[in-house]
């Protein structure tokens, strides 16, 4: 059987607090673990209105001191704002509470998004296609969005002034290093993250596409995520640049591949499809470069007048997200497990009750199972 594991973002809805969403976040960890669900990530995002999760190691912790099996770790750490021992430290001192259960994945938002905003624009294809019933949309390109005042504010609140990003690659391999203990610095200098070194944390790297994210996972021999939520259009270039870099490592004989996908689940096609009205308002949000919104309750979602322009904008996280009855949902997860080779999916959700989110993971839990 596939494993079925959550991300979620601690989303604020409209009229709640950042405290509601954190409370929110733990009592549904603690839920997904009676269910049965494998792990439990949490992402990193700053500046958002809608989004409490820009902790993640804070939240990890907490969600880990709150649950006994599952596994807890994040998804991702930006890279791209941190150094590899601030990391580690961590990172480590969580594992050292939690033995055996963390998990680190590795992102690189922070990286990504400079090349955005200075680069040139992005090749992005205009056409949907349909592989092996899986849905993938035209790519959207994340350009504007990088270039927004508030994301280039975010990046200079994130960062010493003059900082620079490393390369993500060498990011990663120090990493590994402090963990195995052998680092050493340029010059032949050792140094020793306590703690941190001998963690037994998992070690991930989560992309959207083809590009370095998928290299380097493959490269090093470590499981990746693939980002069919965030980035459906490029999901089986992920994959298949994951897969032909990969090479058999002391952490992974074989590639893993663990895919996301946003769900909503409901008792009935129509009371799923009532819950999921403020979705496209939010992910508008977010593409607009105003940043994520809190979240709307259905009645205030649905009196919105849509533009052309604003269908387009979110056109292929609608129509990629799996909305629906127990059955339809799991039938289109099968989909996506089959279309993409995943090994393991990696489900997501968001609601504006929060009774409806945990019912949409039981529901699904006991429909997959």
């Amino acid at each position: 059987m596939t494993r079925l594991s959550i991300l979620d973002l601690a989303p604020i809805v409209a009229g709640g607090t950042a405290r509601d969403a954190l409370r929110n976040t733990v009592d549904l960890a603690r839920r997904a673990e009676e269910v049965g669900y494998h792990r439990y990530w949490l992402a990193e995002h700053h500046l958002l209105p809608g989004v409490a999760a820009s902790a993640p190691a804070v939240l990890i912790a907490a969600v880990a001191a709150a649950t006994r099996r599952i596994r807890v770790g994040s998804g991702a750490v930006q890279l791209g704002h941190q150094t590899p021992l601030a990391v580690v430290e961590a990172f480590g001192t969580i594992e050292a509470l939690y033995p055996g259960r963390i998990d680190l994945g590795l992102g690189r938002s922070g990286q990504r998004a400079k090349e955005l905003r200075d680069g040139p624009p992005e090749p992005v294809s205009t056409e949907s296609r349909v592989a092996d019933g899986l849905l993938i949309p035209p790519v959207f390109s994340f350009a504007s969005v990088a270039r927004s005042p508030l994301f280039t504010l975010y990046g200079s609140l994130l960062q010493q002034p003059g900082a620079r990003s490393p390369d993500f690659a060498d990011q990663v391999d120090e990493i590994a290093a402090f963990i195995d203990g052998t680092y050493r610095s340029a010059d032949g200098v050792e140094a020793h993250a306590q703690p941190g070194e001998g963690a037994d944390v998992e070690l991930w790297i989560l992309g959207s596409s083809g590009g370095q994210s998928a290299q380097v996972a493959g490269e090093r021999g470590l499981p990746f995520a693939a980002n069919y939520h965030v980035s459906p259009g490029t999901v089986l270039e992920a994959v298949e640049a994951y897969r032909a870099a990969f090479k058999p490592s002391e952490r992974l004989a074989e590639p893993y591949v663990m895919v996301s996908a946003d769900v909503l689940v409901a008792e009935t096609d129509q009371k799923a499809r009532w819950l999921g009205e403020p979705y496209g308002l939010w992910v508008r949000s977010i593409r607009t470069g105003a940043g994520a919104m809190a979240y709307l309750p259905p009645e205030e979602a649905i009196a919105h007048l849509w533009t052309a322009e604003d269908r387009a904008l979110v056109a292929d996280r609608i129509d990629t997200r799996f909305v629906g009855s127990p059955e339809r949902v799991a039938d289109s997860l099968r989909t996506l497990r089959d279309a993409t080779g995943a090994d393991e999916l990696l489900v997501t959700s968001i609601t504006y009750d929060h009774a409806d989110r945990v019912r949409s993971n039981d529901l699904l839990a006991a429909a997959w199972s």
